[in-house]
């Protein structure tokens, strides 16, 4: 015969049911730990991001300030670069003023010629205390890196073959770099 399954009684059920809740609860509980503990570093995580962040668009700002200030006083410094360089040459100009009201008063040539002498010298001192310098060529061989030929003719001697010939335009050094080549005549 077949044995018949026998209902549980109500206490029976009654705890299994508590059971049930209980390891239920257990559950729930060593998962919220576990999802505390997986949510402490997440946290932390996400603070230093912003802070690195905060950190990264400071640093930016503060280097695009940078950048202006530096573009606005290369500007500046631009605009009055040649103040004192000017400002150095005005008494040449002033010279030039005195001498252009004397050729008026004035007959005696060689007094003239003497006083242009003397402009044109303080000018060349004054280029040479910037730093510009004459580039020598005359009866020198001929160099591509400071000199320019305009034209080639046959030499007047045998020692001059390859040598420079005439300057038609003097050249110029600023400080070792050539400004203004000179313009010669190479015999051949």
């Amino acid at each position: 015969m077949a044995e018949k399954k026998e209902k549980p009684t109500e206490t029976e059920e009654k705890k299994e049911t508590v059971q049930d809740e209980q390891t239920l609860e257990t559950d729930r509980q060593e998962n919220t730990d576990g999802q505390e503990e997986k949510a402490a570093p997440l946290k932390e995580m996400e603070e230093k991001v912003a802070a690195m962040n905060e950190k990264y668009l400071r640093l930016s700002a503060e280097f695009d300030n940078y950048r202006k200030r530096t573009v606005k006083e290369k500007a500046e410094l631009i605009k009055s670069a040649g103040e004192d360089l000017l400002s150095r040459i005005l008494p040449v100009v002033d010279n030039f003023e005195r001498a252009l009201a004397s050729i008026e008063k004035s007959d005696d040539v060689a007094a003239l010629r003497q006083g242009v002498e003397l402009i044109y010298n303080s000018f060349r001192d004054f280029l040479a205390q910037n730093g510009v310098k004459e580039i020598e060529c005359m009866h020198a061989d001929f160099n591509t890196d400071e000199q320019e030929a305009v034209t080639k003719i046959p030499a007047p001697s045998d020692e001059l073959k390859g040598k420079v010939v005439d300057c038609i335009q003097k050249g110029y050094t600023l400080n070792g770099k050539v400004m203004r080549f000179a313009k010669v005549v190479v015999g051949e």
